[in-house]
This record gives C-alpha cells, sequence and structure tokens, in this order.
C-alpha cells in the first residue's frame, strides 16, 4: 500500500510493553530510493531522545489507530546508542545501532534490495546521484561526516524541481511502499507553473538532487511532465494507473509490474 509520508508522520510507535514516542521524521537513500530509517521521537520518555529504527522491525501499521507496533522492548530501545539525527548520520552510527540490535546492516545485503518499488529480479539498483563527487563522498563518509546518501525527508520537501528546460515545481510530499519501503513518488506541487495542479514525479525521472541550491533536477522536459497522467487526492493508484503512468514515461522495462 501506498502512505504519504506526511500522514505517517505523527503516527505512535509502541514496543511490546509500552509507548516508545512518535514518527518524526524518514531516511532514504538518494542513490536506492529506499526509506533506511524511521525517526522516533521519544518525547518525554527519554527527555526529548530521538532514535533511529529500520522499517524491517516495524510490525502491524494500524490507521484507524495511527500507530505502529514494533518487535523491541521499551528497554532495548532506552539502551540503544545516542543518535543526533540534527547531524548526518554517519556509517559508524548506523553501524553501532544495528550492533545494539544485532541486526545485519542493509548494505551487507540486509532486508532491503532494489529500489523504486521493486525485490528482487528484474531492476537492479539505482546508480549512485551526482555521481562525479563519490570519490570525495566516499572519503568523507569514512571519516564519519555522515552518509552522503542518507537524506531527511523533511529536509528534501519543498526543495525545488527543475525540468531540463526549467523549474516546474516543489516537493510536496513523498508516496512510500509499506510493502518494501520504497519511495514510489514525489509529489510535486506546480502552484508556481502550473496553478492548482500537482503531478507525481518517480524516482527514476531524477537525475541528480543538488544539495546546495534545494534542487531537484530531472532528465525529462516541461511539458512532458504536464502531459503526464493526472494526480490529485481522489486519484486511487492502482496498478492500472502506475502502469500507465510508468507506461507513458516509459522507465519499466518490459516485463516488469511495480509491486502495490
Amino acid at each position: 500500500m501506498l502512505w504519504k509520508t506526511s500522514e505517517i508522520e505523527g503516527y505512535a510507535v509502541a514496543a511490546s510493553d509500552g509507548k516508545l514516542g512518535t514518527v518524526s521524521d524518514f531516511l532514504f537513500d538518494d542513490a536506492s530510493w529506499l526509506i533506511r530509517w524511521l525517526v522516533v521521537d521519544t518525547s518525554n520518555w527519554l527527555t526529548g531522545r530521538k532514535v533511529l529504527l529500520p522499517p524491517s522491525v516495524l510490525g502491524h501499521l494500524d490507521q484507524k489507530a495511527e500507530k505502529f507496533a514494533v518487535r523491541l522492548t521499551t528497554q532495548q530501545v532506552k539502551d540503544s546508542p545516542d543518535v543526533d539525527t540534527d547531524r548526518p548520520v554517519s556509517r559508524q552510527t548506523e553501524t553501532s545501532v544495528y550492533e545494539h540490535y544485532g541486526w545485519s546492516p542493509y548494505w551487507g545485503g540486509g532486508f532491503l534490495a532494489g529500489g523504486y518499488g521493486f525485490l528482487g529480479g528484474g531492476l537492479a539498483p539505482a546508480p549512485l546521484l551526482g555521481s562525479r563527487q563519490s570519490e570525495q563522498d566516499f572519503i568523507r563518509t569514512q571519516r564519519n561526516e555522515g552518509d552522503p546518501h542518507l537524506r531527511s525527508v523533511n529536509a528534501v520537501t519543498g526543495y525545488h524541481i527543475h525540468a531540463s528546460d526549467g523549474e516546474i515545481g516543489h516537493v510536496d510530499d513523498f508516496l512510500v511502499e509499506d510493502a518494501d519501503w520504497s519511495i514510489h513518488y514525489l509529489v510535486v506541487d506546480t502552484k508556481n507553473w502550473w496553478p492548482g495542479k500537482k503531478v507525481l514525479i518517480s524516482p527514476r525521472s531524477a537525475r541528480e538532487i543538488d544539495w546546495g541550491q534545494k534542487l531537484v533536477n530531472l532528465n525529462v522536459d516541461r511539458q512532458r511532465v504536464k502531459d503526464s497522467p493526472g494526480y490529485d487526492a481522489s486519484t486511487t493508484l492502482d496498478r492500472a494507473y502506475e502502469k500507465h503512468f510508468h507506461d507513458y514515461y516509459g522507465n519499466v522495462p518490459p516485463g516488469t509490474q511495480p509491486r502495490l
């Protein structure tokens, strides 16, 4: 099922023996467009401390109660490593969290692979965005200055969207598939260019993200986006819609289908 990240923010997170806090943000990998971590605000329970939880520990999502269940105890979370979520999250920090819980890290062939809403065969992982800086990024990562491909959903919301021939709007929201926690679409508000219209953009149409300028650059032109399948809050994003969308952009290999 597809969820807007803005709707999930604020959902309660409950351990097996009590409430942990609420979802306050998501950290995604800009190379694969997979949600790697949920940022959970523990509020007064741990004096305002925030903790990182991978999607793999999430159990049932109760939409009516606006609550996630997680397969952890409050003591396990309380004893987890301190994480400063106001700074870039380093690979060392991620490693310490995984080691605390005894989990296998995602970069070692863990529970998620692929990206863009597909699991297993069919699609290879996406190339690194901004690969011309990858060597410098790697060096910075090794110095624990933060994983250069781990980004905050809250921070990217509001980034301007540039087609190949000009700006078309800004990032308004993200649509995430809860089966594999991949970002299927960016919801783009075009009100400054095309009043009253919102459109969906697949991560496959994102050429690179310019973090310094707060831009998402696309590999398609404005007219291509304007003529794409329509979207509003009432749109049913079923298999037929997704097939039509990806057929229009021509970015799904023959014989593959979006996961719903």
